[in-house]
């Protein structure tokens, strides 16, 4: 397990909130562990907006037997050779859906799977079994589905305001934490998998309650 203190130029704000196509055109490796920190908006059905810290993600490669883009291109991992900026949803078990931020050029095939989020709020919809542990309803890529109400429909739709779900950059508040080494991101491989599983390629945000396994 690698813990590290981050301080990176190219994940900073210059100035700007929304995280924008250009900002996620570069490898999983960098967008994932730059992506601790910033936030995953959702307009909800309802209208409301749900505000998510993202404290857990994980990179897939093209060239990573882990990635659904290994094996080439099909209708079910399509987004995932789309342009960067966009998400990929996919379905498993018959009950999740799991969301992931495209990366890199168009025909590469990367992503970043985000696996928990904070939520500042808890949506209308959350049921009362779940909103006993708040800081646990989005601990895990399909209770962060399920929370926010993403699914396939959103799978290769640009990340934008007015798509409804859209990426912001870190705050300053955080970014002066992660300085300071007040804040710190842990490295380790990444976890439900059965391939690659040596590669370190996960990481979360240290000692924070909605990180889905530590």
């Amino acid at each position: 397990m690698t813990v590290t203190n981050r301080n990176v130029s190219d994940g900073s704000n210059d100035g700007k909130t929304v995280i924008g196509a250009t900002w996620c055109d570069r490898s999983a490796l960098q967008v994932a562990p730059d992506l601790i920190g910033c936030s995953l908006l959702r307009r909800m059905p309802s209208g409301e907006t749900i505000r998510g810290l993202i404290v857990e993600t994980e990179a897939y490669l093209p060239d990573d037997p882990a990635c659904h883009a290994y094996r080439g291109q099909t209708a079910r991992n399509a987004a995932m050779f789309g342009p960067a900026g966009r998400g990929y949803v996919y379905f498993i078990y018959g009950m999740y859906h799991c969301f992931n931020v495209v990366t890199e050029a168009p025909g590469v095939g990367s992503a970043v799977l985000l696996r928990a989020l904070f939520l500042e709020t808890l949506p209308q919809t959350v049921a009362p079994k779940h909103a006993r542990q708040p800081h646990r309803v989005a601990a895990g890529p399909g209770k962060l589905c399920r929370t926010l109400n993403i699914d396939r429909q959103s799978d290769g739709q640009p990340l934008s305001q007015a798509a409804g779900l859209w990426l912001e950059h870190r705050s300053s508040e955080f970014e002066a934490e992660l300085s300071t080494g007040a804040a710190r991101l842990v490295q380790t491989p990444r976890i439900g998998i059965s391939k690659a599983v040596e590669q370190p390629w996960r990481w979360y945000l240290a000692g924070h309650p909605a990180v889905s396994k530590h």
